[in-house]
């Protein structure tokens, strides 16, 4: 499997436990969604407000900062699956041999998370880890254009959150600084 997390933002702190739980969660969501994570590529990016803004007017065109894109490399292509590179160690559970399918970017701005996640009560890591089951979930080919695709993208967000957090532990963000007391999120 190959899931990139990338921070590309120094406003907020991220913890090498965020990176894992993130690995972690979407590795959970492509599972629960039948997809061998070990035959699935995606990279997370961390941005800020300014960066998630930038390509959010660059490509839906609009000017403002929003929290979760998703850049699907599925999207239009009849064969978006590269070719396996078969070294002599190919076998069960390597993830050689088997076709890797490109999925595609999920872009989240740390600070509309951190924003969010005080608004929703949950706190910053479960809006994070909320926010990449979303743009995931996009990937894989969900919309909430009419109100039965969102009721079922939400449901499958709930599947994949659930119980997600019981082996993590964070330290709390306020401020963007992270601080001594320990965050255990919240699930919603």
């Amino acid at each position: 499997m190959a899931i990139g997390v990338n921070n590309l933002q120094d406003k907020v702190k991220v913890e090498d436990a965020l990176t894992e739980f993130l690995e972690s969660l979407l590795a959970r969501g492509l599972s629960l969604e039948g997809r061998n994570p070990e035959d699935v590529e995606v990279s997370i990016a961390l941005v800020d407000d300014d960066h998630i803004r930038d390509l959010n007017r660059q490509y839906r065109g609009i000017d403002a900062p929003t929290d979760v894109l998703s850049f699907s490399m599925l999207e239009g292509e009849d064969d978006a699956v590269m070719p396996a590179i078969d070294d002599g160690n190919a076998g069960p559970g390597t993830g050689i041999g088997a076709p890797t399918e490109l999925l595609g970017d999920i872009v989240i701005s740390l600070e509309s998370a951190a924003r969010q996640g005080d608004e929703y009560g949950h706190g910053f890591v479960a809006e994070v880890g909320r926010l990449a089951v979303h743009g995931l979930l996009h990937l894989l080919g969900y919309d909430h254009e009419s109100d039965v695709d969102r009721e079922l993208m939400e449901q499958r967000e709930e599947t994949i959150i659930e119980g997600a957090f019981r082996n993590y532990t964070f330290a709390s963000h306020g401020g963007g600084q992270s601080g001594e007391s320990q965050n255990h999120c919240r699930e919603f």
